[in-house]
């Protein structure tokens, strides 16, 4: 008498068992394989939209304001190396130096916050980048785990000019206004490659709170700002040759 080739009902249950893990091994593989590919794809593709200039867009249409999204591409080189240095001043003063990561400003942000109502944030320029390129504005652990993964990806994948050339191409100016060009534009009327230190330090002042703060009408908080960043720009002097030359200035 010839076996049965059915499988026992036990390895029915088995497989349906197991099934659910099957299709979740699928998506986690598909999940890295898309973002890995983005950020190669990035690596040397200028980025045209992001989805926070989407999200804030869609959110002026339904709050009847009025609705503006400026962003034009500029090369590195074609952005004042004052603007570059402010910004590195004012927001990352070891963008150079680290891998993604400022730790000991995470620690010191960790404990101020944890000790009173003030909130103070640890992004570096490469965080910030990772956020602005790929995420959402949301405050939550899962969109602060996807910034830390993509800032890894970032820091393997790019060179510290394309980071800084990213960030000053997508980075909110004003409200509506993306990126070093418009900004200069708006603001100037000039290309973001005649900026001046003052108005470069004015537009890194305005950095934390762009819809709110104005460079050509700063409030007085942006002035101590702006006094701040200066003596961080003199105190941290030129950038050293070996790392204007990474950075292709």
């Amino acid at each position: 008498m010839a076996r049965s080739t059915k499988p026992a009902p036990r390895s029915r249950k088995l497989k349906k068992r197991f099934r659910p893990l099957h299709w979740l091994r699928g998506l986690v593989i598909l999940f890295f394989l898309i973002t890995i590919t983005m950020v190669f794809l990035f690596r040397y593709v200028p980025a045209p939209i992001t989805p926070l200039m989407v999200i804030l867009y869609l959110d002026k249409s339904e709050t009847h304001g009025k609705k503006n999204l400026h962003n034009k591409w500029e090369p590195l080189e074609k952005i004042s190396p004052h603007l570059i240095e402010a910004v590195i001043a004012s927001e990352d003063q070891l963008f150079l130096q680290h891998y993604g990561f400022d730790w000991d400003a995470i620690k010191s942000a960790f404990t101020i916050n944890n000790q009173g109502n003030k909130k103070i944030g640890a992004s570096t320029i490469s965080q910030q980048t990772a956020k602005n390129l790929f995420l959402w504005p949301e405050r939550s652990w899962t969109r602060k785990a996807l910034e830390a993964y993509f800032t890894v990806l970032i820091e393997v994948c790019w060179n510290k000019h394309r980071i800084i050339e990213m960030y000053l191409n997508i980075i909110e100016m004003g409200d509506g206004f993306y990126g070093a060009e418009s900004a200069a534009q708006h603001y100037f009327g000039i290309p973001a490659s005649k900026l001046s230190i003052s108005q470069s330090v004015l537009l890194a002042a305005i950095l934390p709170n762009p819809r709110v703060w104005s460079p050509i009408n700063p409030a007085p908080y942006v002035l101590r700002r702006q006094n701040w960043i200066i003596r961080q720009m003199d105190q941290l002097g030129p950038l050293p040759k070996e790392l204007t030359n990474e950075l292709g200035l």
